[in-house]
């Protein structure tokens, strides 16, 4: 059966997320997903695995040395160690390791190259990444073929409006985690993406400073963060218009 899916989206349990796992169901139902990721960061996601009819894979996104990596289907509570030890353990606990939108920051390929052997796949595809570096994603799907990893999508989404930026649609045995495990194994999903609002961006990073009680004066830098946002924003939609 043909399956659907963001794999990569937050919810109120990261720093700057503010969904609960109800709100990011109904939005991806109202995108005609059939399931999502939830990848917090640095904590693992362990609530009901389907509410309201769609499927939600846990997950995690540990904040590493080498990048943001996300543990897809692991379902156990674990902390970031070190790279090897980490990637090691997700997939002993039967998750896959993939990439997080890599070239967001221009990373030199050179030195994603060590990490092939540890990773399972790559985002290909991440709703945020092109707003600091328009080719990040395209740099990202040519990499995961150079190497063969399996391409990954998800939206990144922290806002319900962002869900659904990014999917894959996969041939799956059946609708249960371990099929759609299996049929993401097999590299041959369809990606579909669309660059998310820059002002999600500065909106997630408020409900950051508001969870951690910045001071005064983060609030006046967020402030120039916004506008710069809102600027990208009006210039993308010119473009569109053009």
């Amino acid at each position: 059966m043909r399956l659907t899916l963001d794999l990569h989206l937050h919810s109120q349990a990261s720093p700057d997320g503010r969904m609960t796992v109800e709100e990011i169901a109904a939005a991806a139902r109202a995108r005609g997903l059939h399931g999502v990721a939830v990848c917090d960061h640095d904590v693992v996601y362990t609530g009901p695995t389907e509410v309201d009819g769609v499927l939600l894979i846990p997950g995690v996104e540990f904040s590493t040395e080498h990048g943001h990596l996300l543990g897809l289907f692991v379902r156990q509570p674990m902390v970031y160690t070190t790279w090897e030890e980490t990637t090691q353990a997700v997939r002993r606990l039967g998750g896959l390791t993939v990439l997080a939108h890599p070239f967001q920051h221009r990373k030199e390929e050179g030195k994603l190259v060590p990490l092939v052997p540890y990773l399972d796949g790559m985002e290909t595809w991440n709703g945020r990444a092109n707003r600091k570096n328009p080719q990040a994603n395209a740099q990202a799907a040519a990499f995961a073929k150079d190497y063969g990893l399996i391409p990954t999508a998800g939206s990144d989404a922290h806002l319900a409006q962002e869900i659904g930026n990014g999917t894959i649609t996969v041939e799956a045995a059946d609708r249960t985690l371990p099929a759609i495990r299996t049929a993401l194994l097999d590299g041959k999903g369809w990606i579909t993406g669309e660059e998310g609002p820059s002002l999600c961006v500065a909106r997630s990073q408020y409900t950051k400073l508001k969870k951690t009680h910045a001071p005064p004066l983060r609030y006046g830098r967020w402030a120039a963060f916004a506008l710069k946002c809102a600027w990208e924003d009006l210039r993308r939609t010119r473009r569109k218009g053009e």
